[in-house]
């Protein structure tokens, strides 16, 4: 059995810079996707912060943020 090590936090004493997080990705109605796992989409609804409902054509998904396998076309 194979744990996954969670991320190491940044002390604030340390004499390295914080490691810098990308900014959060945002969709809005009508835009087009692509999923790594569902492939092409349409962006139909927006739950502000917490989720974004995809067509994958022959179903909808509700994709939750931080929407790591998902990037606009």
């Amino acid at each position: 059995m194979t744990k996954s090590a969670a991320p190491k936090r940044h002390l604030p004493t340390s004499p390295f810079k914080a490691p810098v997080t990308p900014p959060a990705k945002e969709f809005a109605v009508g835009d087009q996707v692509t999923h790594d796992m569902y492939g092409l989409g349409r962006v139909v609804g927006i739950e502000e912060g917490i989720a974004a409902v995809v067509n994958f054509g022959s179903e909808e998904r509700r994709i939750l943020s931080p929407y790591s396998k998902m990037t606009k076309l």
